[in-house]
């Protein structure tokens, strides 16, 4: 064997055996902030997600950051660009200038304007919009109107002062449209819940107190807690002039499956739901609903299963966002090492809802 021959050898072992070898080739873009490599043969170095085909093993040598690929004479990539921040940077950063555009237009820009200020094409633009916000930009624009709608109703501007300000052209649809987010029309959003009906009711199970709440939609609140008078303040809050009304024969009926799907998350819960929230929150919180009892998924599984791999902080949002306890169990949740995070109801309680599933 001659000498060439052996050292292309030495160079394949010693990059077979470095554990930087496999994660170059599983693209893994979670080692792009640890190391770059280079590739002899074409002069380049790169990031180890790069999609470039696999390079030999003797042709690699790893650095622990750009400036050192640089010092030892390789040139960036012009593929996957490991001389600029890390793809989902940019992006992210691209999906927040676009955001910005939007908010700030009279009204809203037409996809093609978007792309060419962007300037990617309008597929590319839908794909990494989606993945970094959940939603379209029409639907990401609806739903800041609405939340601007919410805010000027809550400083207590005028319902047409509110809607224009928020950006909508005339008031003629804005009742229809604002109706799944406010869950009332914006006048009596304005007015704390004014002549709508509220029925409620708090009991007791074995985590605590339980109030129970729903419109002419269905069940709009579930919560638990230690302290039944704070929970029915906290209902109170959110519509101060909404009829709130209990001791409904009918409704305690209601409250009693509820109180029997929290001891028995098995037997399931045969209720309609008041489910008020985005677009995409509806969307996160209809794939909560379908984990089954006694399993869990990660933050970045749940992000997955509705289509959205990079949404992780938009999903864990959503979940945050849930007034519904048990019928939409956000508690199925967990962190990517199987621990418990943070629960609107409280740790414990996700740890004995969790438990009980399991043993039921």
């Amino acid at each position: 064997m001659t000498n060439t021959a052996s050292r292309r050898e030495a160079r394949a072992a010693a990059t077979l055996a470095d554990p930087r070898w496999a994660a170059v080739q599983a693209r893994d873009a979670g080692a792009d902030r640890r190391f770059v490599y280079s590739v002899a043969s074409t002069g380049v170095y790169c990031r180890p997600s790069c999609g470039a085909r696999t390079p030999r093993p003797e042709n690699v040598a790893f650095h622990a950051n750009r400036a050192e690929a640089e010092a030892a004479g390789f040139r960036p990539c012009r593929r996957c660009r490991p001389d600029l921040p890390p793809l989902v940077e940019r992006q992210a950063a691209m999906v927040a200038a676009l955001c910005r555009y939007i908010d700030a237009a009279e009204s809203l820009p037409s996809l093609e304007a978007l792309a060419a200020h962007a300037g990617i094409s309008r597929f590319h633009l839908l794909r990494v919009f989606r993945a970094h916000t959940g939603l379209t930009p029409h639907a990401w624009a609806r739903a800041r109107r609405a939340a601007r709608l919410r805010e000027r109703l809550a400083e207590g501007a005028s319902v047409t002062e509110a809607i224009v300000d928020a950006g909508y052209g005339s008031t003629s649809r804005v009742y229809e449209r604002a109706a799944q987010p406010l869950g009332m029309t914006p006048r009596n959003y304005r007015a704390g819940g004014a002549d709508t009906d509220i029925r409620f009711a708090i009991a007791q199970c074995t985590l605590g107190a339980l109030l129970v709440a729903a419109s002419r939609q269905g069940v709009c609140a579930i919560a638990l807690g230690d302290d039944a008078d704070a929970l029915a303040r906290d209902l109170q809050d959110r519509f101060p002039q909404a009829r709130l009304s209990g001791d409904d024969a009918d409704f305690a009926r209601v409250v009693a499956q509820v109180v029997g799907f929290v001891e028995a998350p098995r037997i399931g819960l045969a209720l309609p739901l008041d489910l008020r929230g985005t677009a995409f929150q509806r969307r996160v919180w209809a794939a909560l609903q379908a984990i089954p009892p006694g399993q869990t998924l990660t933050y970045a599984g749940l992000a997955e299963r509705i289509g959205m791999p990079t949404a992780v902080r938009a999903v864990a949002g959503a979940c945050a966002a849930n007034t519904l306890a048990v019928a939409v169990p956000c508690h199925r949740v967990v962190r990517t090492d199987g621990s418990l995070s943070g629960y609107r109801w409280g740790v414990e309680r996700k740890r004995a809802l969790l438990d009980r599933e399991r043993t039921d």
